[in-house]
C-alpha cells in the first residue's frame, strides 16, 4: 500500500458525520488530509473521549484550505461507503493524524497491512524496527485517531486471539468478517 499518511501540525478545519451500517461515523480534516475518524456507537461507551468537539474545529480558514479539508472528507466518505459495500480494499484519501513520531510510524505500519490480513503488536514492532517496543506499539495502536482507514482492528493477539478494540470486540469481529477473516 502506498503511503498516504502525513504527520499533521494543523488543526481540523471541517467535520462530517454520517450514518453507516456500523453506526455513526464522525470525521474531521485539515487541508493536509483526514485528521480523525471516530465511530459513535448506538449504545454507550467512552466515545466522547475520542470525539472532536465542534469548538476544536478551526474557524476563519481561507476558502482554499476549507475547500481542501471538505474534499478530503467527501473522498473519505465515498471510500468508506465503497469499503462497507465490499468494493474497496485500500484507501486513497490523504491522512494527516496528529501524533508523535513513534505513533506515526506505528500508524503507517498499520496502514500498510493488506485488506483481510492481521498481525500482532510484536509484528508491528518488528516492522518499525523496534522489536522491544511491543507495549508502546499497543499504546500507539490504542491512540489511533483514524479508525478503519488506519486499520487498528486488524491487530490480534500473538496467540491468534482477539485483543481489545476501542470500539468493542463485537465491532472488531464485524470489521474482520467484512474483510474475510471469519475465524474469530
Amino acid at each position: 500500500m502506498k503511503s498516504n499518511l502525513q504527520p499533521n501540525v494543523l488543526q481540523p478545519l471541517a467535520k462530517l458525520n454520517f450514518e453507516t451500517e456500523i453506526g455513526l461515523l464522525s470525521m474531521c480534516a485539515s487541508e493536509s488530509g483526514l485528521t480523525h475518524l471516530n465511530i459513535i456507537p448506538k449504545i454507550g461507551d467512552d466515545w466522547l473521549s475520542r470525539e472532536v468537539s465542534d469548538s476544536a474545529i478551526l474557524t476563519g480558514a481561507n476558502n482554499l484550505a476549507l475547500n481542501a479539508a471538505n474534499q478530503h472528507l467527501l473522498q473519505a466518505r465515498r471510500e468508506l461507503e465503497e469499503y462497507f459495500a465490499g468494493g474497496r480494499r485500500q484507501f486513497d484519501v490523504k491522512l494527516a493524524p496528529k501524533g508523535t513520531e513513534f505513533q506515526c510510524q506505528v500508524w503507517q505500519a498499520l496502514s500498510e497491512l493488506d485488506y483481510g490480513a492481521s498481525c500482532s503488536y510484536a509484528q508491528i514492532a518488528e516492522r518499525i524496527k523496534r522489536p522491544k517496543a511491543v507495549r508502546a506499539v499497543g499504546t500507539a495502536n490504542g491512540a489511533n485517531p483514524i479508525a478503519i482507514i488506519v486499520p487498528c482492528h486488524r491487530v490480534i493477539g500473538k496467540n491468534g486471539a482477539l485483543t481489545g478494540y476501542a470500539y468493542g470486540i463485537e465491532l472488531k469481529q464485524k470489521l474482520l468478517k467484512l474483510e474475510g477473516l471469519d475465524c474469530f
